[in-house]
C-alpha cells in the first residue's frame, strides 16, 4: 500500500500545483501588482502556452531523443488531437446540452465531456502514430524525416478540404457523413468551447514530464536509448527494436494529441489547420535539440525559454525574428549538444557540485 501511494503522490502534487496556478493567476481584467512587475491576463496566456509547449517538446523527445529517430510531423499529431477533441466537444455539447457554448466552472458536465475528448484525442493520435511509425522499421535519418513531414502536410491538406462546421440548427437536417466531415475546411473549426485553462494544461504538462521521466528510467527507457546508440547491437542483445521504435511513435503521438486538444480549447471559437503546419513541427524539434536530445529537464527549460523569448522581443517587432534566429545560432555553436545533452540538470557536474553537502570541519581535541 505504501509503495502504491509513493507511485501516485507525484501526480497528486502535479494536480495540486496546477490547481493553485489556476486560482492564483489572473484572468480578464484582473491584475497582480508585485511592485516592479504587474502580472495580468497576458502572463496567464503565456503560462498556458508554456505548458502546451512542454507537453509537445517532452513527448517529441521520446522519438527524437530516446530512440534516435527524426520526426518532423509532430504538429500533425497535434492537429489530429485538436480536431478530434474539438469535434467531440462541439457536436457532443450540441447533442447533450443543446448548444456548443462552454459551461462555466472548473468541474461541470462540460468538463467531463472535455476530459473524455482529451483521452479520445490521445488515443486517435496514438493510432496514427503507430501507422506513421511503421515506416521507421525501414527508414531512419533524413528519409524518415521526409516521411513524417509528408504525413503532416497531407493531413493539413485533407483538413483544408473538409466540410463547414454545423451548428445546432443545421445539425438536425445533416447526414452522418456531413457531421463526421464537418471540420471547417480552410476556414478552421469554429465554435470550439473554451474549456481549457491553466489547471488542465499544467496538470497534463507535469504528469507528462513525470511519465516520460519514469519511462526513461525504466527498462523500456534503457531499450529506447540502446536503439539510439546502436540499433544493430541492441538487436543482437535481444532488444525487440521493431516493437520499441513503433511504440515510441505511438506514445509520443498520444501526448501530442492531448497537447493539441488543450491547444484547441485554449484558443476557443476557432482552430485552423494552418496553425499546425511543418513550421510548428520545426519549433518543437528546436526545443528538443536545444534542451538536449534525451534530456527531459532540458526539453522543459528549452520549451519555457523559446516560448517566452519571442514574446519578450515584441517591442522589436521588425527585428524580433532576426534576433531570435541569431540567438539560436549562437547558442547551438556554444552548446552543440544542447543545454544538458542526454543528462538531466541534476546530473550535470557543476550543479551536483553546487548542491553537494560540504563536510563539516573537524577540530582536534
Amino acid at each position: 500500500m505504501v509503495a502504491l501511494l509513493r507511485g501516485f503522490y507525484p501526480y497528486a502534487i502535479a494536480i495540486l500545483i496546477a490547481f493553485v496556478m489556476y486560482k492564483v493567476m489572473p484572468v480578464g481584467a484582473e491584475k497582480i501588482d508585485l511592485g516592479i512587475l504587474q502580472i495580468n491576463s497576458f502572463f496567464t496566456k503565456v503560462t498556458g502556452a508554456i505548458g502546451i509547449a512542454i507537453i509537445m517538446a517532452v513527448s517529441l523527445n521520446i522519438v527524437n531523443g530516446y530512440t534516435g529517430q527524426f520526426s518532423l510531423g509532430h504538429a500533425g499529431f497535434m492537429a489530429i488531437g485538436a480536431y478530434t477533441s474539438a469535434w467531440i466537444t462541439h457536436y457532443g455539447s450540441i447533442h447533450f446540452f443543446g448548444n456548443a457554448n462552454a459551461m462555466e466552472g472548473l468541474f461541470t458536465k462540460g468538463s467531463a465531456l472535455f476530459v473524455a475528448s482529451l483521452l479520445a484525442a490521445g488515443l486517435v493520435s496514438a493510432l496514427f502514430g503507430y501507422l506513421v511509425g511503421l515506416p521507421s522499421l525501414r527508414l531512419r535519418g533524413d528519409y524518415l524525416a521526409i516521411v513524417t513531414l509528408g504525413f503532416g502536410e497531407i493531413l493539413r491538406a485533407l483538413l483544408n478540404q473538409t466540410q463547414p462546421v454545423l451548428d445546432e440548427f443545421d445539425i438536425e437536417e445533416a447526414t452522418r457523413g456531413e457531421i463526421f466531415t464537418g471540420l471547417g475546411g480552410a476556414l478552421g473549426f469554429s465554435g470550439v468551447p473554451k474549456y481549457s485553462n491553466l489547471f488542465w494544461v499544467w496538470s497534463v504538462a507535469i504528469i507528462t514530464v513525470i511519465i516520460c521521466y519514469r519511462l526513461k528510467q525504466s527498462i523500456h527507457g534503457k531499450a529506447f536509448l540502446s536503439i539510439r546508440e546502436n540499433e544493430i547491437a541492441a538487436e543482437a542483445m535481444g532488444v525487440p527494436t521493431t516493437h520499441y521504435k513503433v511504440a515510441a511513435f505511438a506514445i509520443a503521438a498520444f501526448f501530442a494529441g492531448v497537447g493539441g486538444a488543450l491547444f484547441a480549447h485554449t484558443l476557443g471559437n476557432i482552430v485552423s489547420p494552418n496553425e499546425m503546419n511543418y513550421q510548428r513541427s520545426i519549433d518543437f524539434v528546436i526545443m528538443v535539440v536545444l534542451g538536449g536530445m534525451g534530456s527531459i529537464s532540458g526539453s522543459v527549460i528549452a520549451a519555457v525559454a523559446l516560448t517566452i523569448l519571442p514574446e519578450s522581443l515584441r517591442e522589436f517587432s521588425e527585428y524580433r525574428m532576426i534576433v531570435y534566429a541569431i540567438l539560436l545560432i549562437v547558442f547551438m555553436i556554444v552548446r552543440p549538444d544542447g543545454i544538458f545533452g542526454i543528462r538531466e540538470f541534476w546530473e550535470v557536474k557543476w550543479i551536483r557540485r553546487l548542491f553537494r553537502r560540504t563536510p563539516k570541519e573537524t577540530h582536534a581535541p
